[in-house]
């Protein structure tokens, strides 16, 4: 009679833990978007979360962890949002060019902005560069399996070994130019150029 009860509890407990985290990690990445990880600091990131210092020291003991943490999760959710848009494209749909309008706007956003906060830090820091470069790989592998499930039939053969590598770093580097000038016209020229050769990789038989 008091085993239902009790298993209850221990749900709520977790709801509540759960709801914390994700609270810590969206004041994270609200600050490292705001205030740069310089400038970001656990005692705001619990003051924006509305959670006690002895509250964020529970769940994330360390600034590091607590950053690091909050870009796999902010990468993720973001990630996970792309497969469920690219799942609902409609049948016939030049999947290369869509894949890229998908990626563009998660690349020249937030989730670029974030990670690259972390990733000037950790130029001068060998224990932050060490987490951020798992990070990263853990990521990537999550987008490569992604791509082999959404392209089952791997495009280009020798011509392109890894496309959403090559496709990342196209996009990581044209966020740069976006971020230092919005409004370059260039860069939907760069777009256009980068569906192209997306399409050239998936010919049948290119290699």
């Amino acid at each position: 009679m008091s085993a239902a009860p009790a298993i209850r509890l221990r749900r709520t407990q977790e709801e509540r833990s759960s709801t914390t985290r994700a609270r810590l990690l969206d004041a994270t990445i609200d600050c490292l978007l705001e205030l740069g990880y310089a400038g970001t600091t656990t005692t705001e990131i619990a003051r924006r979360a509305g959670v006690s210092r002895g509250g964020q020291l529970h769940h994330f003991p360390t600034k590091q962890e607590l950053v690091i943490t909050a870009v796999e999760y902010l990468a993720e959710r973001r990630h996970d949002e792309f497969k469920q848009a690219f799942a609902r494209l409609p049948a016939g749909a030049d999947r290369a060019a869509a894949a890229i309008d998908l990626l563009w706007p998660i690349l020249s956003g937030p989730t670029f902005y974030v990670w690259l906060e972390l990733a000037v830090a950790a130029r001068t820091d060998p224990e932050l560069r060490t987490s951020v470069t798992a990070t990263t790989e853990r990521v990537m592998d999550r987008v490569l399996q992604t791509f082999h499930e959404i392209f089952p039939d791997p495009p280009g053969g020798k011509l392109l070994a890894e496309p959403p590598k090559f496709v990342f770093a196209l996009l990581n580097g044209m966020a740069l130019d976006k971020m230092l000038n919005p409004d370059d016209p260039a860069l939907a020229e760069h777009l256009a150029v980068l569906k192209a050769l997306a399409r050239l990789v998936q010919m049948p038989g290119a290699s």
